[in-house]
């Protein structure tokens, strides 16, 4: 590969980590994923660095937690003055290219992409601003609600099908012009799908791979509201769950079209790969989702939690540098940007006193981690912001508003006892909760939170007032320069154009 290697980054929307224990787990139909498992460094207890779309990927792109990227929600904007993984690869010679969503807000559309083959699935501007100045307010034309449950089942096209049919189309033709050779440089293409983020709608080829599966009820049943810790309540009244009646019937289709889902996603991830395998291409690849889902899990759907549905993540890492097999030490997705600096000998010495990540190498070469993993959550269903650490078998989760939270994973998986107040782990709690409060004031935080919110609720509603002139991203299509036009040498053309040559 040459001394700077290629890289293929595979990110997906909204799979949740515990599916993926050691790669996909056994009864998911999804043979690439499986195959790209079986030559990655697979680590078993990744997790977000918030579970949530667009501060999950600026702190992803990062290496920065939303506490420094101000990416707190998905309407923040993403300063273009930080640095993501992009910028460093880019700097350092690489050709960098985006296919799909990256959820960006703001008005730079691309954060160190050179080029970016697509649109984005969502909105670039301030719209979705959650206001902690009117707590428990629903703001219903854009916030989750259980409409994504009831309305699971099957179709042939959707919106987020038609996106990622596209992601998947422009991300392999990029493949087949990487190929050509018409630039020597390194290359990294990012490909970012939408699924299986939510609404549960797959198509029927996918839907019937799992109309027998054995996992289609949650493990732990819904609870009744007033059994549920204070955010989860939150979260519960943000997704509007009085108005809808959700059925077994429901919970089961739609855990059955995210399972179908995965299996489109697999397909989609494939087609890119025989793409990269027909054209003789090497890249390391990384496989990574921005956060999780609860799938019905206590009665929980999508994120916007600590708990290991929603913040545990998918990610593997296939690179000669870095040994096949499964990690158990917790690791973060703000831990890639400076994973991918390492593997493509890339200083970050000019910006490593404002990151929080570091280099997953180390552990892929049988080395050992000892810091904390950490998560922030300050967008909707949030009063006041949310942070936690996970520190070997331990979860410790603290927000102003509500009572501390102390996780035995190891032997409570499933997040059932709360240990806070159990005079038997006294001790750990003192000791991760100095850890915590070393880490974050959360005063400060919430004062940041506040001072954004407020300030762009004021912008949206200027910019919305007479001429519109969004942020959303133009695809730029040279017709000019595509195919064959009159400007060129039909001969060199066709001969510069094909791969292989003269076979």
């Amino acid at each position: 590969m040459g001394a700077k290697p290629n890289i293929l980054i595979f990110m997906v929307d909204q799979l949740n980590g515990t599916l993926f224990p050691d790669g996909p787990a056994d009864w998911l139909h999804a043979p690439n994923l499986r195959e790209l498992a079986g030559r990655s460094t697979r680590f078993a207890n990744a997790y977000t660095a918030s579970p949530l779309c667009a501060p999950g990927r600026a702190s992803f792109m990062s290496g920065q937690l939303p506490s420094r990227t101000r990416v707190y929600d998905n309407a923040a904007e993403f300063s273009s003055s930080i640095p993501t993984y992009a910028h460093h690869l880019r700097r350092a010679g690489y050709q960098t290219c985006l296919s799909g969503k990256m959820h960006f807000v703001g008005p730079d559309q691309m954060h160190g992409f050179e080029e970016r083959l697509t649109t984005d699935i969502y909105p670039a501007d301030f719209g979705w601003t959650p206001d902690y100045r009117k707590p428990g307010e629903r703001i219903e034309w854009w916030y989750h609600n259980m409409g994504s449950v009831t309305g699971a089942g099957v179709a042939e096209i959707t919106n987020q099908l038609e996106y990622d049919d596209e992601v998947a189309f422009h991300a392999t033709q990029k493949l087949y012009d990487l190929a050509r050779g018409a630039d020597d440089r390194p290359w990294c293409l990012t490909v970012s799908f939408t699924h299986p983020h939510d609404p549960y709608v797959a198509r029927r080829k996918y839907w019937d791979l799992y109309e027998d599966c054995t996992h289609l009820e949650p493990e732990i049943p819904a609870m009744d509201y007033a059994d549920h810790d204070a955010h989860s309540k939150r979260i519960f009244d943000a997704n509007d769950w009085r108005n809808f009646d959700v059925t077994r019937e429901d919970v089961r289709r739609s855990r059955q079209a995210y399972f179908a889902n995965i299996s489109y996603l697999d397909d989609k991830i494939g087609e890119v790969m025989q793409a990269l395998n027909a054209t003789r291409q090497e890249a390391i690849i990384l496989f990574v989702s921005d956060h999780g889902d609860m799938l019905g899990e206590r009665g929980l759907w999508f994120k916007m939690s600590f708990y290991e549905g929603s913040s545990r993540v998918p990610l593997m890492i296939a690179a000669p540098d870095m040994a096949v097999g499964r990690i158990t030490a917790p690791v973060s997705t703000i831990d890639v940007t400076p994973t991918l600096a390492a593997l493509a000998g890339i200083s970050l010495d000019d910006v490593a006193p404002w990151t929080d990540g570091e280099s997953l190498v180390p552990l892929g070469q049988g080395g050992e981690r000892t810091s904390p993993v950490m998560m922030e959550y300050a967008a909707e269903a949030s009063f006041s912001p949310l942070v936690s650490l996970r520190y070997g078998q331990w979860k410790y989760n603290r927000c102003a508003l509500d009572p501390e939270q102390l996780f035995d994973l190891e032997n409570d998986p499933h997040e059932l006892a709360n240990l806070a107040d159990d005079p038997a782990h006294a001790g750990t709690l003192t000791a991760l909760r100095a850890k915590s409060e070393a880490r974050w004031d959360l005063d400060r935080f919430d004062a940041e939170i506040r001072e954004s919110q407020a300030r762009r609720w004021v912008v949206y509603e200027a910019l919305r007032n007479g001429a519109y002139y969004p942020w959303d991203y133009q695809p730029l299509r040279r017709a000019s320069e595509r195919f064959m036009r009159n400007h060129m040498n039909l001969d060199n053309l066709e001969e510069s154009q094909r791969f292989p040559r003269g076979e």
